[in-house]
């Protein structure tokens, strides 16, 4: 049963928001009756909201729930005041993200209005060799861990993402050694990410990043305002670690 309520569940995405009970029955492959009384049930429940047209969309209870006690909340409510610094510092976008199933999952996004292209959502997902924070999680990441991600599909989100093995084990070790990733048209060819990582007692957490109109000055150079990035995110991110050990010393 829990099974097949996570199918359902899983079967809504931030594009696809709403759906009717039997484009869940055959996006989460269960049959129709199964689908209909499940999604009933979950309604019932306050777990998911029917609208007037029939469809069924993620409810607020469902979010209320999973909210709380949350890992990933705590983790926001600490770095959101190092993440409205850098904002304020950087005029783009700011963004949290952690390690989730082998991608890199973002838990939380600030923008500046009028800010560049970014396809970042709070709950969405990219690749780990695609994004700049999934760069600085997987080369932060146990060896093994690294060699499974190598030896696996490397999805290309656009032509300048990383996708042969021995140019990623070498971007990673670059990342390992300078301590931030920078990944100029690795998601958008019109877009720069640069990230650092975010560490506690046991290692990384999280990547901190910024996505930055690209900079006209070329990829071997690295402009003025992106160094200015770096050094916001650098700040942060030893911010963060020190709150963070603050936040764990506490609840002990």
């Amino acid at each position: 049963m829990i099974e097949r309520v996570a199918r359902i569940l899983e079967s809504f995405s931030s594009t696809r928001v709403a759906q009717t009970p039997s484009d869940i029955a055959r996006r989460s492959n269960l049959p129709n009756s199964t689908a209909h009384r499940l999604v009933a049930e979950l309604v019932d429940a306050g777990l998911l909201e029917r609208e007037e047209s029939g469809a069924v969309r993620i409810g607020m209870r469902l979010w209320e729930l999973t909210t709380r006690g949350s890992h990933a909340l705590g983790l926001r409510q600490v770095a959101m005041p190092f993440m409205e610094e850098v904002q304020a510092r950087v005029k783009e976008h700011t963004q949290l993200g952690v390690l989730e199933q082998d991608e890199v999952l973002f838990i939380e996004r600030l923008s500046e209005r009028g800010a560049g292209a970014n396809i970042t959502k709070i709950a969405g997902r990219l690749p780990l060799n695609a994004s700049s924070s999934g760069l600085v999680l997987l080369a932060f990441a146990p060896t093994h861990y690294q060699n499974r991600i190598l030896e696996g599909e490397l999805k290309a989100l656009s032509r300048e993402t990383i996708t042969d093995p021995d140019a990623l084990r070498r971007k990673l070790a670059e990342i390992r050694k300078v301590g931030y990733a920078y990944a100029p048209g690795s998601v958008e060819q019109v877009s720069t990410g640069i990230a650092v990582p975010v560490s506690d007692a046991n290692g990384v957490i999280a990547a901190l990043s910024v996505v930055l109109p690209r900079s006209q000055d070329g990829d071997a150079a690295i402009a003025s305002r992106e160094r200015h990035a770096i050094a916001a995110l650098r700040e942060a991110a030893e911010g963060m670690t020190k709150a963070i050990a603050e936040v764990r010393f506490t609840a002990h």
